[in-house]
């Protein structure tokens, strides 16, 4: 090659090139085969074609140059390791074409078994089987029936159908009653349905075969179901798949051969253990479909106890090299073990708490990895309740507990019905014989799943598992009918709108709905259980966790509190002072007719009559949360909203007004209030007379709830007590706004705090464009921001944040504008920037300026970690996410290796 000549990029890496650290490249599946095989152990032979070759193929519609050269030359390297030519009618080497993302996506994208298989080369399989024609027809059969459905797209369900009808006319529910001779006879009927929906007969070529099964594994990185799970798991679109092309080794040659899935410590729960399912005679896909019932992994001993040492042996390795739970598939081919495939197990957030408490004390990782390996959303999982079963509630069916949780809802059948009632509000729950990757959607929208067939490592167990949902699989005394919209157990019959409860860790399942109990760990971040003196993992794992997070953290965590009870339940929560305190909410119930007052008054004198009646209220209410908040900081906001929302709607008042009228009844205060209603009615009172705009325009409203706050924290302060108040003006845009309310503020404050001790804070909330753009001025009068990011972000995008999430939210999330709402998690390119722009040049204008949040995005996981890397000094969430946002905290703060907690 001459010295100028571009380097061909590399597409294809035989598993002996690659390693598990090149999951980017290869894909987690080929990064996992490449590292299995340079341990040593029993890998298929094969090649994996990169991550690349898939982006570039879906950049340009074609395979990348040099591809098909490269993937002619490996092929041919396995053929000569092999001994067997693809698809060879006398000795046919047959392969499997197995999708592999960096991030696991169970059951999204696409694999096909067996290519290679044709009308000449099935013969050939069957005399290297040992004459086994049965094994032989069942594997061409299995190829039709994967290949027309992924690659052409022919109608799944039509290859079921025909099955089914096999059987019923051999009189059997069973697959493996089926002989030779039905099988062939299904060849046949499978070849028809695939002419009939593609125009053409099934391709003999075996290279065709592979070509075509290569790119249809491309083409399912886009496949609706894939984009969809993307979504849901914050998976990167931009990544691609790789594609596997593996020597095939058949599980279904015999009661000596068999399929199974393995876990080195169990997946729901967290024990060490021997967890897995086994099913004799069967391809992987048997497994993973919950197409026929697994038996435990344990009874592999009986069947094949060298495998099972063997097995054994291979797990206690793995985990031992991963530093985790592994996830394992494996086949046996009349008595020689096969590994498939590992990974990193998906676990359920109890799980992954205990193991990695486990790990820690083994040795194998330290606490800053243990930290790394949970996350706030399987914490907030941890945090819902369970069943209370101190009833008579019997259940009427068990199966297997593949995801906890406790779930109640409406049974319905099809995916379709799920999105549907979860659109009008009802919690449903699935019931299907199994799942499949097509029913994700209805997945998504219930609150549980209910299959009658499958185990733990089911289509419908690992895909709950990874999404926190609830799963109840295998429960095998369902008869469940989908067309007739229900299921029978028992004596009982339950159609389409019943209510069921299912038990994802028991497995059980009741008629009607369960009442709940809070969970152990609410109950440990309540202080009513002591993790040194209990016999829970999990709780003693969660405190060990929390205990490290609290440690290594920066970012303090605050609460959004506006009552004592919410103060006092933060605070158990862990919450290390009051990130905002709402008061326009101490103005509803019994006092919106003191609020109707101050607006209609008619001159000066009713105004200060009204704001001297709602002054002890409002000092009531602040004495209350800081006697709770005894020490720790309170970040008071003044009134924000317009003062019309506490006052009835326009349109309902002039009806009623207007019917009075036409009655002869005395409506003069009825007319006084409507003209009020109507003086201050805007257009978008949201861009309107609110905030700090309020406290300048209506004389007297914010001096009130500065003498309020004042005259609280001294009251505290002679009580014994400390109080330490910041006051926050809202909706700043200007610093001469903040510096006209903060005179008036630091008058009344010096006139009640005298010589208390007790120290005021003023500062204000960053949620307008302009005042993050002008924060250098507005630090100058400014002693603490807090950025109300659910105003940012609504002004920032121009959104009105009550109106666009059903208006057309979906319709971005579905075309890849949005991976998540901007309100639920920040968005660092923009508003994130704003933030960052104001940290920044408010320090530079004013060093010792405390920085916080307190929007919703102060308890989202992704969002912490944004604040945490721009410099914030705290954030503030609701109660329930004080713990969430304690552990993400943590977990921005240390610097992390290993495996991706995802």
């Amino acid at each position: 090659m001459a010295a100028h000549d571009p380097v061909e990029q590399k597409y294809v890496y035989d598993f002996a090139e690659g390693n598990k650290d090149l999951k980017d490249l290869l894909g987690g599946k080929g990064a996992n085969l490449a590292e299995m095989t340079n341990l040593g152990l029993p890998v298929p032979p094969g090649f994996t074609i990169t991550t690349e070759a898939c982006k570039a193929y879906l950049t340009t519609g074609r395979k990348p140059d040099g591809l098909a050269a490269q993937i002619e030359a490996h092929l041919e390297s396995l053929e000569r390791e092999m001994g067997r030519r693809l698809g060879d009618p006398d000795d046919p080497l047959l392969v499997s074409v197995r999708s592999g993302a960096k991030f696991s996506m169970p059951g999204m994208m696409e694999t096909v078994l067996n290519v290679g298989l044709n009308d000449r080369s099935v013969v050939g399989l069957s005399n290297q089987a040992g004459g086994n024609d049965r094994f032989a027809w069942d594997s061409y059969r299995r190829l039709i029936q994967m290949f027309g459905k992924t690659v052409c797209e022919v109608p799944g369900e039509e290859f079921e159908h025909a099955l089914d009808e096999i059987k019923r006319a051999k009189g059997t529910h069973n697959d493996l009653d089926l002989d030779a001779d039905d099988l062939r006879g299904l060849v046949d009927v499978y070849k028809q349905i695939f002419a009939k929906h593609t125009g053409r007969e099934f391709p003999q070529e075996p290279r065709e075969q592979l070509d075509l099964a290569i790119r249809a594994v491309f083409d399912s990185w886009n496949a609706e179901r894939a984009v969809l799970y993307r979504r849901q798991e914050r998976i990167p679109a931009d990544l691609g798949t790789a594609v596997n092309v593996v020597t095939m080794v058949f599980g279904n040659l015999g009661p000596d051969s068999g399929t199974g899935v393995a876990f080195t410590r169990d997946p729901g729960s967290g024990a060490q253990g021997i967890y897995g399912d086994y099913l004799a005679n069967a391809q992987g896909e048997d497994v993973v479909a919950g197409i026929r019932n697994t038996v435990p992994l344990q009874e592999l001993e009986q069947l094949d106890k060298t495998s099972y040492d063997q097995l054994l042996g291979i797990m206690a390795r793995l985990e031992e090299h991963y530093k985790d739970l592994c996830d394992i598939e494996f086949t046996i081919e009349r008595g020689k073990l096969w590994m498939l495939q590992t990974r990193v197990g998906k676990r359920t957030a109890a799980a992954a708490f205990v193991i990695a408490g486990q790990l820690v004390d083994e040795g194998l990782i330290d606490l800053d990895e243990a930290l790394h390996r949970v996350n706030g959303a399987q914490l907030a999982q941890l945090m819902f309740p369970r069943f209370q079963l101190d009833h008579e509630f019997e259940p009427v069916a068990k199966g297997i507990g593949a995801s906890p949780g406790a779930a109640s809802g409406k049974v319905v059948f099809t995916s379709a019905r799920a999105v549907e009632l979860a659109a009008e509000g009802e919690s449903v729950i699935l019931v299907r014989r199994e799942t499949n990757p097509d029913d994700l959607n209805g997945m998504i929208a219930a609150k549980g799943i209910l299959t009658s067939r499958g185990g733990k490592t089911s289509h419908a167990a690992v895909v709950a598992r990874g999404m926190g949902k609830t799963c109840v699989s295998g429960a095998d005394e369902l008869d469940v009918n989908v067309p007739a919209k229900k299921f029978t157990v028992g004596d009982h019959v339950v159609s389409e709108g019943d209510v069921v409860s299912i038990d994802g860790t028991t497995g059980k399942v009741y008629l009607g709905e369960v009442p709940v109990m809070p969970s152990e760990v609410v109950q440990y971040f309540e202080g009513e259980l002591d993790p040194e003196n209990i016999d829970d993992a999990l709780v003693r794992a969660v405190h060990r966790i929390m205990t490290h997070a609290d440690g290594a953290r920066r970012l303090r965590v605050r609460t959004n509190a506006d009552t004592g009870a919410d103060a006092a339940r933060a605070r158990r929560f862990g919450a290390e002072g009051i990130g905002l305190c709402r008061t326009e909410h101490m103005f509803l119930g019994d006092r919106r007719e003191l609020v109707e007052r101050l607006i209609l008054a008619s001159g000066e004198r009713e105004r200060e009559d009204a704001l001297a009646a709602l002054l002890p209220l409002q000092r009531a209410d602040f004495i209350e949360i800081f006697r709770e908040m005894d020490g720790l900081p309170v970040t008071v906001r003044l009134i924000d909203p317009p003062l019309h929302e506490f006052l009835p709607p326009l349109e309902q008042l002039a009806v009623n007004v207007a019917v009075a009228q036409e009655r002869g009844e005395d409506v003069a205060k009825e007319e006084a209030l409507l003209a009020a209603v109507r003086r201050m009615h805007e257009e978008n009172p949201m861009l309107g007379l609110r905030g700090v705009r309020l406290g300048l325009v209506i004389p007297g409203l914010f001096a009130m709830q500065v003498r309020a706050i004042a005259e609280a924290a001294v009251a505290v302060v002679r009580d014994g007590g400390t109080a330490c108040p910041e006051i926050m003006v809202p909706l700043v845009g200007a610093v001469q706004e903040l510096e006209t309310v903060r005179a008036e503020a630091e008058r009344i404050i010096a006139e009640v705090v005298g010589d208390s001790g007790v120290e005021v804070l003023i500062g204000t909330m960053i949620e307008v464009p302009r005042a993050a753009l002008t924060a250098g001025q507005i630090a100058e009068a400014a002693e603490f921001f807090s950025f109300g990011t659910n105003d940012l972000t609504q002004m920032g995008w121009g959104f009105s944040r009550d109106d666009v999430e059903g208006a057309f939210f979906w319709r971005y999330l579905e075309l890849g504008i949005f991976g998540i709402s901007p309100f639920e998690s920040i968005d660092t390119d923009g508003v994130g920037r704003l933030v960052r722009i104001a940290a920044e040049e408010g320090r530079a204008a004013r060093p010792g300026l405390k920085l916080g949040v307190c929007g919703e995005h102060g308890g989202d996981p992704d969002s912490v970690h944004f604040f945490h890397e721009v410099g914030l000094d705290y954030v503030s969430c609701s109660p329930f996410r004080v713990p969430v946002a304690r552990l993400e905290a943590g977990r921005a703060a240390i610097t992390t290796t290993g495996s991706d907690s995802r």
